[in-house]
């Protein structure tokens, strides 16, 4: 029946939406947790496509959502009528270099921003832990990278375009279309489908990154002295021992390091030995410990420096697809968060992985950043599928949300998380601005789909 529907559909399309159509398209995240068949499949090129696709949806009474690289680990992206990728939009539309702004369409994915910046002397400030989202994709969650001093990645945004609910074209900036704008940085899709970007950053620059080994209750003890040790700051602990990695990356001038990373320690051992443990360990999960043990003592204890463009530091491998869970807290609970964590995982013998990744983020005044009002630490959990297969994971989410919940946390968008719509009414201040605002440029529910009902509009909105 679906796929009658979707040739039906295609029958009826106008010419020239024809051609950047498809049917049969079958969406799965990178993880492969979450999937998708939508009825239709567009991939556009331009604004005025885009515009088109948007009134078609209106007039069939469809709903839409937008995928960039498919990077989410959740179903933030998925539905089941029309889904647009922005990938074909992906063109350089503006360089200022006097005033450090970059003006690209809103579907280029990171890898190609850096070298599109690095070919004209400039550099993103911050950045994550990985570059295969697009532009629009990082900025519609408030992804992050880390640093005390340093806010979430829209905070970069200095204007935007939007087609919204009806098809019309918007330029939004800080003096038009202003609440637009602000509640644009963080969209998560649901304001309409945003084409091209503006970004504030920097000149070029080295980062030289040094990795050393250290206890977990030094960290906790000398809190304030290690997140603040260096411009960007990464924890990484190892739940079943005392043992973390701190990272630290500062701007340097320095040459870049020529020795190369050992492909046996770092490759062999830490990704094909680790994953094909990790697939023996779903059998007999009382092995995890020791292994979380061997595997730090003989990948992760080392210490390591390296020198290098700084989009090649703040990236590293995340190895294989995961379940993964993240949220965002005042900087100052983050010790108590992790304490509680450790204790929950002693005191029900819960077997996880390594590990648990901290960072830290500065106060920013993005509308649904979870970094809003507030100095914040990021604290984000994994279990690994090794070579795809499932782990069991729920109880570790469980008892992990309600420690961040009962701490004011707010969860990650990107990932999968248990917040209800009213319990992020009252963890964000201008949520229902943010509303306010949805209801204005979306009408007719076009950009809402389980997600976005589930977490922001409630159940009316769904509804066709």
């Amino acid at each position: 029946m679906a796929t009658n529907s979707a040739t039906i559909a295609m029958e009826n399309l106008a010419p020239e939406l024809k051609t950047i159509a498809k049917e049969n398209h079958q969406f799965r995240n990178w993880a492969n947790t979450f999937g998708c068949s939508p009825e239709l499949y567009f991939e556009p090129s331009t604004e005025e496509e885009v515009s088109e696709i948007v009134r078609l949806a209106v007039q069939n009474k469809k709903h839409i959502k937008v995928v960039g690289s498919g990077h989410s680990p959740s179903d933030l992206a998925l539905t089941n009528d029309y889904m647009i990728s922005i990938h074909k939009l992906n063109r350089v539309l503006a360089v200022n270099r006097e005033e450090g702004i970059i003006t690209v369409e809103a579907g280029m994915d990171l890898h190609t921003l850096h070298q599109v910046l690095k070919n004209n002397g400039m550099a993103l400030s911050n950045l994550g832990s990985i570059s295969d989202q697009s532009v629009a994709g990082i900025m519609a969650t408030a992804s992050h990278g880390t640093g005390t001093t340093f806010g979430s990645l829209p905070t970069m945004i200095t204007d935007l375009t939007i087609v919204n609910g009806t098809g019309d074209i918007l330029y939004c900036s800080p003096s038009s279309n202003t609440d637009v704008f602000e509640a644009a940085r963080c969209s998560l899709g649901c304001l309409g489908v945003i084409t091209r970007m503006s970004l504030k950053v920097e000149p070029d620059f080295l980062l030289e990154a040094i990795q050393e080994p250290a206890k977990f209750d030094h960290v906790l003890q000398n809190w304030d002295t290690v997140i603040n040790s260096a411009e960007h700051v990464r924890v990484w602990w190892y739940p079943h021992t005392d043992d973390c990695v701190v990272w630290r990356a500062n701007r340097t001038t320095k040459p870049v390091t020529e020795d190369k990373p050992s492909w046996f320690k770092y490759t062999f051992v830490g990704f094909h030995v680790y994953q094909f443990a990790l697939n023996i360990a779903r059998y007999r999960q009382s092995m995890i410990p020791p292994l979380t043990r061997f595997f730090y003592d003989k990948v992760h204890s080392t210490p390591t420096r390296v020198v290098d463009e700084s989009y090649k530091v703040f990236n590293f491998d995340c190895l294989f697809p995961q379940y993964v869970n993240e949220w965002a807290i005042p900087l100052e609970k983050a010790p108590e968060a992790l304490k509680r964590i450790e204790k929950f995982i002693q005191s029900s013998d819960l077997k996880v992985h390594f590990p648990v990744e901290i960072r830290f983020v500065d106060a920013d005044d993005v509308w649904l950043s979870p970094s809003y009002g507030r100095k914040t630490c990021y604290i984000g959990v994994i279990m690994y599928r090794p070579y795809g297969k499932a782990v069991p994971y729920k109880k570790y989410w469980r008892a992990y949300e309600d420690v961040m919940r009962s701490l004011d946390g707010r969860p990650h968008w990107a990932k999968a998380h248990g917040q209800t719509k009213s319990d992020l009414e009252r963890s964000y201040p201008k949520f229902s601005d943010f509303l306010t605002v949805r209801e204005k440029l979306d009408p007719n529910g076009v950009f809402v789909n389980n997600y976005i009902q589930r977490h922001i509009v409630g159940k009316k909105r769904l509804a066709k």
